[in-house]
């Protein structure tokens, strides 16, 4: 059986993005045949700037994707800090250097998930995942919210947790918090759910005549 790629692709300032997209990961190579890949987006900030921002350093681990290289893969899952509901900046400048894909609609049919950090409540918790909607629907590809199938942890009022039934989030508050467990379990549940939508929906082989 042919394998199943899902690139994990995201932008991390401080850390709390990467840190659910590593969890996202692991749960989407949970799923027999599937080999999820982490990209990060290039920076496009200068050095000066994330110095003073006290931005620690990008993850050695994890290669920078180019916009020609998404044609590679057969699923997806996009993550992002929010920046007043938004994806953050160097995200969308990544999605608007996909202008060739789109000419060409490279990218129609392929599931995605989106997956995001705020600071606060107020932050775009769900506002965030609503407007990175529209890249996708441009590019044809099938957006693949999670619902309510996460089950009880959805529904989860003695504790702080971000997320929602449009994916996986976190709440970073000034950056001193981190991804909690609840918040980590989505994460891995997102990756896993995510990989095996893609799966059913990649094109198999033709069988040898």
């Amino acid at each position: 059986m042919p394998t199943t790629k899902v690139y994990i692709v995201f932008y991390s300032l401080y850390g709390h993005v990467e840190d659910m997209a590593r969890k996202i990961q692991e749960g989407a190579n949970g799923v027999d045949g599937v080999e999820a890949t982490l990209w990060q987006v290039p920076e496009t900030l200068p050095d000066g700037v994330l110095e003073k921002m006290k931005a620690p350093d990008k993850p050695h681990d994890v290669p920078e994707i180019r916009p020609e290289q998404l044609v590679e893969a057969d699923g997806f899952l996009f993550g992002f800090p929010s920046r007043f509901g938004v994806m953050a900046a160097q995200f969308k400048a990544f999605f608007d250097a996909t202008h060739e894909l789109w000419a060409t609609q490279a990218l129609a049919g392929k599931p995605a998930g989106i997956f995001w950090s705020t600071g606060f409540h107020g932050g775009g918790q769900e506002l965030t995942a609503l407007t990175a909607v529209t890249q996708l629907a441009h590019h044809g590809m099938i957006f693949v919210p999670i619902g309510y199938t996460f089950g009880s942890g959805m529904f989860e009022m003695n504790e702080v947790k971000g997320g929602s039934s449009y994916g996986a989030g976190t709440y970073a508050a000034d950056g001193s918090r981190q991804p909690t467990e609840l918040e980590l379990q989505q994460a891995f549940y997102q990756g896993k759910y995510v990989a095996e939508f893609t799966k059913k929906l990649k094109p198999r082989p033709l069988p040898a005549q």
